[in-house]
């Protein structure tokens, strides 16, 4: 069965709609299925501002249904996968508020450190907002959340979540392997990881200042030695160190 929202059957008026070419301004005429149409003026090709791409995000079908994906349409997909295992995560740490405001604070600085250091954005949302999946299943089974059991039962988990949300295997494989040892680094680690590691001591530093604020000398110490990237020592001293007057 086709799927109805790509059948012209079920069109209604609209369907077919003129566009301004970005480069030139010529009218370019879209079906309201078209991934890219190409300007027959200048030549330029572009997505369909239109169209909804929202099931390619998780559709293991999409590239059929939808032709090949734009570059445009990738970012896109990847970005509302990004969305949907926020989502996920939360649901799965029901009302552990605590670690759902770590890993949603985790992500956050990833994301920053993560643009600068120009990372595999995917990779790094996805292992910031599944780092410490492992925690639930490591408490239950080991009574503690000691790293080794954090690292030991959160490749599983996040496996499973991210197999059935239709992710890339490969995508899958990367973002595991980060969780998989994600206090620990290795040698020679990736650029992925260590945006993941510094975003984690940003967070992990920041929920210690509440408690027990650390002198500036010693919290700059920490950030220099700790942290893996340069984004990443700047955006914690920009977080974390008090100004004069403060």
């Amino acid at each position: 069965m086709k799927c109805p929202g790509q059948d012209s059957r079920y069109w209604k008026p609209g369907a077919i709609f003129n566009v301004k070419c970005p480069e030139c301004g010529h009218d370019v005429e879209f079906f309201k299925d078209d991934t890219t149409r190409k300007c027959g003026n200048c030549g330029h090709r572009f997505v369909n501002p239109k169209m909804d791409f929202g099931c390619a995000a998780y559709c293991p079908f999409a590239e059929q249904c939808l032709g090949t994906l734009p570059p445009e349409v990738v970012a896109q997909r990847e970005d509302l996968l990004k969305d949907k295992v926020a989502v996920e995560m939360k649901r799965y740490f029901k009302t552990d508020f605590k670690r759902i405001g770590h890993a949603t604070r985790v992500a956050r600085y990833a994301e920053r450190i993560g643009k600068a250091e120009q990372a595999n954005m995917a990779v790094v949302l996805l292992a910031a907002y599944l780092h410490d999946i492992g925690i639930p299943e490591a408490e239950r089974k080991h009574n503690s959340s000691a790293p080794k059991f954090q690292h030991q039962e959160g490749p599983p988990v996040a496996r499973n979540l991210l197999t059935n949300l239709g992710a890339n295997p490969n995508l899958i494989d990367e973002v595991c392997d980060i969780i998989g040892h994600h206090h620990h680094p290795r040698d020679n680690e990736t650029l992925d990881f260590k945006v993941i590691y510094d975003a984690d001591l940003i967070a992990n530093l920041e929920e210690k200042q509440k408690k027990e604020p650390i002198e500036n000398g010693r919290l700059e110490s920490i950030i220099e030695k700790g942290c893996f990237t340069e984004n990443g020592k700047k955006i914690a001293k920009k977080v974390l160190l008090k100004t004069k007057g403060a």
